[in-house]
């Protein structure tokens, strides 16, 4: 009797690169789907943080993307045998469309008379996390940025993936990468530094 892919043990599945694992998974072995879902669930989900400034938002981006993924499986491109570029432009895109539902859900609200304002403790709570007030300026910051060079922070810094990769990934030169990075980065320090 042949042993299909979903039997074959986590040791065996585990060796494998990006590439195998979701070859794979394509044709249907969950396990190694698994596998591939365990390697980048820490590196997505930090991102996904990055993006939002939320951990619930970070997990129902992370998820979601893994749901995409698993949907997708046939059709998922690989830079350089690594799936997380790929995983990490998808939380990207889900990150501003939830963005836009929320800012179409904003001013829904708008329109309704706001209720007094009551003291809550978990607004003096709020008041302290300092860093997460940090990490948001620098999320806006990074939203008004151009979209070129939006796209190429939100894969190089805050994804912390190389300039090879994300110039492979947009399909752009290194050298184009580089000067976006280098503006981008001008651009923030002023707007950062000005608040």
């Amino acid at each position: 009797m042949q042993r299909t892919g979903a039997e074959a043990p986590v040791e065996a599945v585990s060796d494998l690169d990006d590439r195998e694992l979701w070859d794979r998974a394509a044709s249907g072995d969950e396990t190694s789907f698994a596998e591939l879902f365990e390697r980048h669930v820490q590196a997505v989900w930090n991102h996904a943080y990055r993006l939002t400034g939320s951990w619930s938002s970070a997990e129902d981006l992370t998820s979601n993307t893994f749901l995409i993924a698993w949907r997708k499986k046939g059709d998922l491109t690989l830079v350089r045998g690594s799936a997380l570029p790929w995983l990490y432009t998808v939380a990207g895109n889900l990150a501003r469309t939830e963005r836009r539902s929320a800012s179409r859900r904003l001013r829904l609200l708008r329109r309704i008379p706001e209720p007094p304002d009551v003291h809550d403790h978990a607004d003096s709570v709020a008041a302290q996390l300092d860093g997460e007030e940090r990490l948001r300026q620098v999320i806006d910051a990074v939203r008004g940025l151009p979209p070129a060079q939006r796209q190429v922070v939100e894969l190089c810094l805050l994804g912390d993936l190389s300039i090879a990769d994300a110039a492979s990934l947009l399909k752009v030169a290194e050298v184009t990468v580089r000067a976006h990075l280098s503006r981008a980065r001008a651009q923030l320090r002023t707007l950062l530094e000005a608040k």
